[in-house]
């Protein structure tokens, strides 16, 4: 079974995104609370549809469950708009969309701290999940949402993002 190599090193930030060193995706994930910068882009269609992906069950975060259209961890060196672009393509199969930063802010769960950057955009060409990274996805209505929230079916992470940021 695939599963997520705990070996990659990610940047550790304060939390104004500057960098201050660098640790393994095991350490960022083991309930360290060691703060690494993600980025997030939300994909909504002309109709106000939300795209939201279903994580596979290997992921060591949330598997299962469904979560913003794109996320990745943004990789040492990179800018968060460089991970942007090469998440979306990984995950989404698309390099022609139009994204606009919404805001960051610092993520706490049980066994991690991120610093995530949102951006927000709108797409009505097709999209290419990932086969690899992904259980695939679909978009969601404002109705849909707000009915799955407090489910157990949308990350944290997402229920947060969605009613602070998007709604």
């Amino acid at each position: 079974m695939k599963a997520d190599n705990q070996q990659e090193r990610f940047p550790l930030v304060d939390e104004e995104g500057r960098v201050i060193g660098s640790a393994t995706r095991g350490e960022c994930h083991s309930g360290n609370k060691l703060l690494h910068p993600v980025v997030h882009l939300h994909v909504f269609n002309s109709a106000g549809e939300l795209y939201l992906q279903k994580r596979p069950l290997w992921k060591d975060i949330q598997p299962g469950k469904w979560d913003t259209a794109v996320g990745g961890h943004i990789d040492y060196g990179e800018t968060p708009a460089q991970a942007l672009q090469r998440e979306v393509r990984e995950e989404l199969g698309i390099t022609d969309f139009d994204p606009v930063f919404i805001g960051k802010y610092v993520f706490e769960s049980a066994v991690e701290r991120e610093l995530v950057y949102i951006f927000r955009c709108i797409y009505d060409s097709p999209l290419h999940p990932s086969a690899e990274e992904l259980d695939g996805g679909s978009f969601w209505s404002e109705e849909e949402l707000r009915e799955a929230i407090g489910h157990h079916l949308l990350t944290p992470n997402f229920e947060s993002e969605y009613q602070q940021w998007l709604n």
